[in-house]
Order: C-alpha cells, then sequence, then structure tokens
C-alpha cells in the first residue's frame, strides 16, 4: 500500500494534522479544510472522507481500515484509540426512508427530508466489518460494534453490540484501560506515541 507524503498531506489542506499520519494514496478525501486528524493516525486504500459543515474530527492512535467511509454533513467524531475495520459505513446524514419524501441529492431539496445527526465514537470503540453506523448514534467508551451490525442511538461503555439492529450481547473487558496507562507512560516526553518512516503492518489491527 503506498502511501501519500506528508508533503502531500500537507497540501490537502487538512483542518489540523498530526504527526505520523498515513493516508492510502488511494483514499478519496472530501472537503478536507473540515477534517481534523490527530497523531498516529492509518487510513487504507478505497476509504473515503467526506465532510459536511459539521466535519469530520479524528483523535489519536487510530485506524480506518480498507474501503470505510464516513460522510454526512453533521459532526463524525472519533475520539483516540478508536478502529474501523473494513468497509464499515458511518453517516451523519441519510434520506428519509419512509416513503413520504423523495430521495438522494439529485432531487431538489424541498422534495427530500434528509436526517442530519452528530455521530460520536468515544475512546475505545471498535466497529466490526461491513458495520453500518446511523446519523444519531452514539458509541460511549469501550464499545464494541461485531461484524455487518446496524447501530443507532445510545450504546454503553464497555458492552458488545452485534446484529440488525445491533442489541446487547455481553460486557466488554475494560482492561484496555491499564494497557492505554502503560503505553501512555512508556511514551511519556514523546510528541507523538509512534515515530516511524514505515506504517504499521497491513493486517496489525483487522
Amino acid at each position: 500500500m503506498a502511501f501519500l507524503s506528508r508533503s502531500q498531506l500537507k497540501q490537502t489542506g487538512f483542518r489540523k494534522l498530526g504527526e505520523n499520519v498515513f493516508i492510502s494514496e488511494r483514499a478519496s478525501v472530501y472537503n478536507a479544510s473540515e477534517i481534523s486528524i490527530g497523531d498516529n493516525v492509518r487510513i487504507d486504500d478505497f476509504c473515503i472522507l467526506s465532510a459536511g459543515d459539521g466535519g469530520i474530527r479524528i483523535g489519536s492512535n487510530i485506524h480506518i481500515a480498507c474501503q470505510s467511509t464516513l460522510i454526512g454533513s453533521e459532526l463524525v467524531r472519533l475520539d483516540d484509540y478508536c478502529n474501523i475495520s473494513s468497509r464499515v459505513a458511518i453517516y451523519s446524514s441519510s434520506d428519509d426512508y419512509s416513503g413520504q419524501w423523495m430521495t438522494n441529492p439529485m432531487v431538489p431539496n424541498k422534495y427530500t427530508n434528509v436526517i442530519h445527526k452528530p455521530v460520536t465514537l468515544e475512546k475505545h470503540c471498535i466497529v466490526g466489518s461491513g458495520s453500518v453506523i446511523l446519523p444519531g448514534a452514539q458509541l460511549s467508551t469501550g464499545v464494541a460494534i461485531g461484524a455487518l451490525s446496524l447501530a443507532s442511538g445510545k450504546y454503553d461503555a464497555f458492552k458488545i453490540y452485534g446484529g440488525t439492529p445491533a442489541r446487547y450481547l455481553k460486557d466488554r473487558s475494560n482492561r484496555l484501560l491499564d494497557l492505554e496507562h502503560e503505553y501512555s507512560r512508556s511514551q511519556s516526553g514523546s510528541k507523538t506515541a509512534i515515530l516511524t518512516d514505515t506504517p504499521p503492518t497491513y493486517f496489525e489491527h483487522e
């Protein structure tokens, strides 16, 4: 996988660009001026980041795997240590499916009723491959969404959800908080957690 150089990343015009950021040359970025990216972030092939007025806020130590999309007019926020597996779709805007309104962006707005709501993934959330996150979803710290799930609404911290719609399956361990503290201590005095000329192994987080 080929990644954009630092100079290419700067030329893209991100609102904020941290250190140690790897974005595939095959990823697509729209309205970069409304996208903020922290430190130690990797975005893989064929991902689409399309920010609306609400913007996209990506924290630090985050992986967004291949073919995933973050799209919509409202804010999409991924806090530190989030992991988005391949083919995940996160929407902060969605058409009205009721039949009371017409749909798709090629129809004038007065005939549609597009829903716009912010989407929040707090620290240490992980979303499994093929899942869809709908407008208004709020994933609290440590939430895990299983593969091929449909998530909307609010999800409680350190619980695992799965299915369509996503339902509670079981609790999730919070041991990762201890590991976060250990990791942070090990990086004390460094500006970023990982400084390297090469990206992490492709399947490291899958």
